[in-house]
């Protein structure tokens, strides 16, 4: 099985239910389809298995997440602010400017 590596360095097994439950709540009450999101979790998935590693790390699939969110702006920011543990304001705006660049 593929093994996770969390931020805290423990390890727990995949569960594509997880990165499900992450894009869904993103994507809450958003124009973003429950295809678009079976199709992004189908993916991401793909990418992480063809990289053929026994661990991946959460921060792997953060970044891999945040791409395929891009679809929507505030999905993305949405996923960010959890996943980048925005700690004030300008983090938060930082994360913005760079959204606004793309």
């Amino acid at each position: 099985p593929l093994m996770v590596i969390k931020k805290d360095d423990s390890r727990e097994v995949y569960e594509r239910s997880k990165l499900e439950k992450g894009i869904l709540h993103s994507c809450h009450k958003r124009p973003v389809s429950s295809q678009q999101i079976d199709s992004m979790v189908d993916e991401i998935e793909t990418q992480i298995f063809n990289m053929e590693e026994k661990e991946v790390s959460s921060a792997t699939i953060g970044e891999l997440v945040m791409k395929k969110l891009e679809v929507d702006e505030v999905a993305y920011v949405r996923f960010a602010s959890v996943y980048r543990e925005f700690k004030d304001v300008n983090t938060f705006m930082e994360e913005i400017g760079k959204l606004l660049k793309k």
